[in-house]
């Protein structure tokens, strides 16, 4: 299944929520991007209708092995892409910007190539 823009973005808050608390709810998800809560749910059916995502009896959203390798691709795509950016100049917190929209449609073999010149640097 392709993922559209927002599943990945969502995906990628869960990744760093998680990596920053012990367990992910949707509220966590909704104060963090500011979504509403219908937002979100409408969000997490979807993801979890797609199998990158379970949820727990007790509302924990959990990855699955398919939803974090995704999550996990995305978020390196932003890391990579916010560190060329801010080589090149671009104030940190813009450079985060910029990286969150080009995450989204840059190719696996530019990622590469960007990756590959940064090692260079």
């Amino acid at each position: 299944m392709h993922l559209q823009e927002s599943g990945e973005m969502y995906l990628e808050t869960i990744l760093i929520l998680s990596q920053k608390q012990a367990a992910v709810h949707s509220v966590d998800v909704g104060e963090y991007m500011g979504f509403s809560k219908p937002s979100v749910s409408r969000a997490v059916g979807l993801l979890r209708q797609g199998g990158f995502l379970e949820m727990r009896p007790d509302g924990e959203l959990i990855l699955t092995r398919l939803g974090r390798e995704m999550a996990e691709k995305i978020y390196e795509r932003h890391t990579v892409l916010t560190r060329l950016l801010v080589k090149l100049g671009v104030p940190e917190d813009t450079a985060a910007e910029d990286a969150c929209r080009m995450e989204h449609c840059i190719s696996d073999t530019t990622l590469q190539a960007v990756k590959t010149h940064l090692e260079t640097l």
